[in-house]
């Protein structure tokens, strides 16, 4: 290569920076660069950059906004660093205050804010990951320092809240002890949500909110353990409003319903995408506690809009494991109108006492219901019945096909009347193979593939 084309290659390498070299890490906590948590340059965050919050005893009480771009190689990242028995950084929204470098809107809504901002200047967040961290106490009562001085949380307060944002990804956190655990608002989209703890969320006597209420261009929903609202709150578990919904792998307990999935309401262009009335639930473990809200364990279609906004379907529900302790009836679904349907196989479905108690369907909609696993004497409905339930090949098993029902020991028994019973992978849900289940505690397993799969969320296995 002659002197000169070498030197101008070089100079165009130096003239052009890496943007890896450029991305820089703040790390927060003892002895570290900054020692509290809002004086954080998040103003500055740019992709690549990386926030690491290390544990300390005692919690930080700080609350921010991120609204700047990462990319799909050089995300930004805000991430915990656990203590030395693996304990995450806490992040407590009582007291917490903002640095004076952030001026942001709607600060009662929650700790973490991503989008909607003054300074930084207003962007569309995107590839932005928040991971390892425990947030906590974010609802009515409680109180934070904001741009107006104290104030208090509102009703529809949550440890992160997306006003807007693109590739987000939630990841290893503790959400509770807030209104709502995570919220996404219309003006979101790719939304992942995986390995977290959901559970302790709610406003006493509100049906309003949830541990979870998402309303994204595309989210999906893994590994995740969603236990019990807080005592006598009165939301569901897991509920959403999203286009291109994806539920797999998860622990669901407790709950108005364990799953609710209805129509988009402020989101005309959700409900315009292809993939907006489909839903695909599956691998998850669903636990219906005795006592709480009503009888059913997920509602597929819509709530409060036009009816010709409601998801239409298929839902698509399969290789699940549902354990219902109530001391009476539970319905498996409700489908809001005769337009909703439902494809339901390979599940486990297991109910405490007779299995009269198992209905499949509410009132209405049609479900087509194949190689499932449940206890003799299960019902259409429980209710007045319009709608229609074709049933073909399902089994009938007991509570001895998992090891323990009362313990939630969801794994099948040696044995197991439901090993080797499933269907196999139907081509119509090829893009979604159950690769994958829970073990105990809650942790991703590989799932094994012999080819013959067994019923419900988990492989058989010694």
């Amino acid at each position: 290569m002659p002197i000169r084309t070498l030197v101008a290659a070089v100079l165009a390498i130096i003239a052009v920076p890496d943007c890896r070299l450029l991305a820089r890490e703040y790390a927060v906590g003892p002895d570290q660069e900054f020692l509290r948590l809002e004086q954080t340059p998040f103003e500055r965050l740019a992709a690549g950059d990386v926030v690491s919050i290390h544990w300390r005893p005692e919690p930080y009480r700080a609350k921010w906004v991120v609204a700047a771009r990462g990319t799909a190689e050089q995300p930004i990242v805000i991430r915990g660093v656990p203590g030395p028995e693996g304990q995450l950084p806490i992040i407590d929204a009582e007291g917490a205050v903002t640095g004076p470098q952030l001026d942001f809107w709607s600060g009662a809504r929650g700790i973490i804010k991503i989008g909607g901002s003054n300074n930084p200047p207003d962007v569309m967040p995107a590839w932005i990951v928040i991971e390892g961290l425990e947030l906590r106490g974010a609802r009515p009562g409680r109180n934070f320092f904001g741009r107006e001085g104290l104030a208090e949380y509102s009703e529809s307060a949550s440890a992160i809240y997306v006003e807007r944002g693109e590739h987000i990804t939630i990841r290893s956190c503790r959400l509770h002890d807030c209104a709502n655990g995570f919220f996404s608002a219309h003006d979101s989209a790719h939304v992942l949500v995986e390995g977290c703890d959901i559970f302790g969320n709610g406003v006493e006597g509100s049906a309003y909110q949830h541990n979870n209420y998402t309303q994204s261009a595309g989210i999906t929903f893994q590994f995740n353990r969603f236990g019990p609202l807080r005592d006598g709150c009165g939301g569901s578990n897991l509920k959403d409003r999203s286009s291109g919904t994806i539920i797999r792998y998860n622990l669901i307990e407790g709950g108005n319903r364990q799953i609710d999935l209805v129509e988009a309401q402020e989101g005309t262009e959700i409900r315009a995408r292809d993939d907006y009335h489909v839903a695909f639930v599956y691998g998850n473990v669903l636990i219906e506690r005795d006592g709480d809200g009503n009888n059913q364990i997920a509602h597929f279609g819509g709530d409060s809009g036009p009816e010709d906004d409601f998801r239409r379907g298929p839902l698509w529900f399969f290789h699940n494991t549902v354990l219902s302790r109530r001391n009476g009836t539970t319905t498996l679904l409700r489908l809001s109108t005769a337009v909703q349907r439902a494809e339901v196989f390979n599940n486990l479905v297991l109910v405490d006492g007779p299995g009269t108690r198992l209905a499949i369907l509410g009132e209405t909609g049609s479900v087509r219901m194949h190689h499932n696993g449940m206890k003799p004497g299960w019902k259409r409905s429980h209710d007045k019945f319009t709608g229609q339930v074709l049933a073909e090949s399902n089994i009938e098993v007991d509570l001895a096909v998992v090891r323990n029902f009362a313990a939630g020991d969801f794994r099948l028994s040696s044995g197991s009347a439901a090993q080797d019973r499933g269907l196999p992978h139907p081509p119509d849900v090829a893009d979604h193979p159950v690769k994958w289940q829970l073990g105990l505690p809650v942790q991703a397993r590989k799932r094994p593939d012999d080819g013959r799969p067994d019923l419900g969320a988990v492989e058989f296995s010694d």
